[in-house]
């Protein structure tokens, strides 16, 4: 099967266990991933992520397959910008939750 009609027809799941063993080096079971599988982890879980993800992380893979980087400044705009929406919201959503009797 070639990687792209795989990586087409990957499920989430599939992808957040293969992006486990290759962050770890070990299954979400616990088993520990041999050399071979994390590279073929990596190489998935990347091209799953130019297919499929928009990503906001600093560092990611883009469609086109190369790595796509984002300034400090473009990263501070987009925080000021996320700050400003939730600034905006009803006030009832920034309300804490306390817990007295904890």
């Amino acid at each position: 099967m070639e990687l792209l009609s795989l990586v087409d027809n990957m499920t989430e799941e599939m992808y957040l266990r293969l992006k486990c063993a290759a962050e770890t080096g070990k299954w979400p079971e616990g088993t520990v991933v041999a050399k071979e599988q994390k590279e073929s982890a990596l190489q998935i879980i990347m091209a799953y992520q130019a297919r499929h993800l928009n990503s906001d992380d600093m560092l990611s893979i883009g469609p086109d397959g190369e790595i796509v980087s984002k300034t400090k400044s473009f990263l501070r705009s987009q925080f000021k910008q996320a700050a400003k929406q939730a600034t905006d919201l009803p006030s009832d959503h920034n309300t804490i939750a306390r817990f007295p009797n904890l």
